[in-house]
């Protein structure tokens, strides 16, 4: 990875965290964040929403950025239920996961719907974490750079540019399944993604874009990934729910 794009290291906690436990995890890092003399990664977790506000206290002079797992495309409104990203914003959130491949599956979230979310997060003066990615099916069919392609595009709102947006490669078929693709498979989709970054955006900017690994990044494989030419940190799921475990994949920046 570049010297000039900064790693991220971003926690999606999914539907996991009571208070005490949640809290407890939060506390935890921000202590590691703060020992840390001269930190070369960023770092960003991102809780329920029961937990946003706590964490965000939890997290307070750490610099650990606080972030949400989705949001409104409203601001406010008749939306039993929902989020705005201005609400998000002013518990104190930096970052706002959009797409995620589990509310494309089970909300039916589609790339339009996407797009709308991420500039609604963008407008709100936030980062957009956009994701997107293939199944195993499309992957077993050969379709995985049509996908992605396809996924990114329609995904990625006008105002996209490297201050507002991240964007993270998810093959869904290796989110927990132990099936995992190989290092030269996960930086040929990088690349991919980058050079269409690159026809949308122009080359200043999808240089500066930070592309994240989304498939089950763990403290084993987290060096090998993060070192790879178009990978700048990873979206991390199950890993991210312990803390000495998020913190080993952040130090596989170092």
């Amino acid at each position: 990875m570049p010297q000039d794009r900064r790693p991220l290291i971003a926690g999606n906690w999914k539907m996991n965290g009571l208070t005490s436990d949640g809290l407890s995890l939060a506390e935890a890092l921000a202590q590691n964040m703060k020992a840390e003399t001269d930190p070369v990664f960023d770092m960003c977790v991102c809780p329920p929403f029961t937990l946003v506000a706590g964490v965000g206290e939890a997290l307070a002079d750490s610099a650990i950025a606080l972030g949400a797992q989705d949001c409104h495309a409203q601001e406010k409104g008749a939306h039993t239920g929902d989020i705005s990203t201005a609400m998000l914003s002013d518990l104190g959130c930096s970052f706002i996961i959009v797409g995620h491949s589990e509310r494309r599956a089970d909300h039916g979230e589609t790339d339009g719907e996407v797009k709308a979310k991420a500039a609604a997060t963008q407008a709100s003066g936030l980062t957009a974490i956009i994701c997107i990615g293939e199944t195993e099916e499309q992957r077993d069919a050969g379709q995985t750079f049509e996908v992605v392609k396809t996924q990114l595009s329609g995904s990625l709102p006008d105002g996209a540019a490297a201050t507002n947006t991240v964007i993270a490669y998810e093959p869904v078929w290796a989110i927990g399944t132990g099936r995992t693709p190989s290092l030269d498979e996960v930086q040929e989709v990088h690349a991919l993604i980058r050079a269409e970054l690159t026809k949308a955006l122009g080359e200043v900017q999808a240089d500066g874009i930070r592309l994240l690994y989304g498939g089950s990044m763990k403290p084993e494989n987290a060096r090998d990934l993060i070192a790879l030419a178009d990978v700048d940190g990873g979206l991390i799921g199950g890993a991210s729910l312990k803390a000495e475990d998020f913190w080993a994949i952040a130090q596989s920046c170092v």
